[in-house]
């Protein structure tokens, strides 16, 4: 089968490389499966430099979610054991964690809604406990982390205020529902949400980014606000000054979403089924900005690694556009 292989960490353009390579063998509790759709996440560009928090031996294949056909015809929602991950046509993955793929998304939609919206759904409803009424900011709003949250905020009856960089990003967030956007590039952020929200400030924060970007949502929280630390996407992880939190009287929590599936995965698996009634009822939608083919695997993790994307980045095996 053909796989994109990492023998050495640096930037995924330059490490990554298409190679025949033999299927993976299912050990005891796995499944083979042919994969259908793969969703880029930004992991799989800190996989490829060798800064994931999991660093599998090289040579190792990257691509942390798929959606696929199992060998009894189940279509799944599927995250790969690594070191044999999605970037290829065969996985395989323990049948324990396997989840439905809804029926109401296609392919390349259903790969993309396991890890961003349980990130978001966890982040938002059992770390930040957002309630209905309540103003939600949320950092790069146009991205595949961020357009999920925007989404089941949305959901979830909160006031969604979306940042972006650049007049695209700023426009895909609106269609995405924000009520509010905000372009860091051109506009003061802190004024800005201080002005819509009447100086409240955001009563939750979901940040990807970290960085500038964290420095910004602790001056214009609310008070009881909690700010939902995700990742770093911008490369700079922040160093809370907690005067400040004790002070203004807010919460910094910190969501690791993997833990969930082997401290709570009964909690997992009640939220797949929360997602896919919201996706079969059209509430959420994952937004696929492209659907490249196997040979433009690399190039694609690279513009996911560089914030030059919007919504998510999915790679079709085949090179059907499905």
């Amino acid at each position: 089968m053909q796989a994109w292989r990492v023998h050495r960490n640096g930037e995924p353009s330059e490490v990554m490389r298409l190679e025949e390579t033999d299927r993976p063998t299912p050990g005891d509790g796995q499944v083979l499966i042919e994969v259908l759709a793969a969703n880029i996440n930004f992991p799989d560009a800190l996989l490829c430099r060798g800064q994931y928090q999991v660093r599998p031996p090289l040579p190792f294949t990257p691509g942390v979610e798929i959606c696929g056909r199992t060998e009894d015809g189940r279509r799944v929602l599927a995250t790969p054991a690594l070191p044999d991950g999605g970037f290829a046509q065969y996985v395989v993955a323990d049948e324990a964690t396997l989840r439905p793929a809804p029926e109401g998304l296609d392919d390349a939609e259903a790969a993309a809604l396991h890890i961003g919206y349980q990130t978001g759904w966890f982040g938002l409803h059992r770390r930040a406990r957002l309630q209905a009424g309540e103003t939600l900011l949320v950092h790069a709003a146009a991205g595949g982390v961020g357009s999920a949250a925007v989404q089941l905020g949305k959901a979830a009856g909160a006031t969604v205020i979306g940042v972006v960089g650049g007049p695209e990003k700023a426009k895909i967030a609106a269609e995405l529902g924000c009520d509010l956007v905000i372009d860091r590039r051109t506009e003061d952020i802190v004024a800005a949400v201080k002005e819509f929200t009447g100086g409240r400030g955001a009563d939750v924060v979901y940040d990807p980014v970290g960085g500038d970007a964290y420095a910004k949502s602790v001056k214009c929280i609310a008070f009881e606000g909690r700010v939902v630390v995700v990742g770093f996407a911008s490369g700079v992880i922040p160093t809370p000054g907690l005067n400040h939190a004790l002070v203004k009287n807010y919460s910094v929590v910190g969501l690791h979403w993997g833990l969930y599936n082997t401290k709570d995965p009964q909690a997992v698996r009640d939220c797949h089924a929360e997602l896919t009634r919201l996706a079969e009822q059209g509430v959420i939608k994952p937004l696929i900005s492209e659907r490249v083919p196997m040979d433009g695997a690399a190039a694609a993790v690279q513009r996911v690694a560089d914030g030059t994307s919007t919504g998510r980045i999915v790679v079709l095996p085949s090179g059907a556009a499905r």
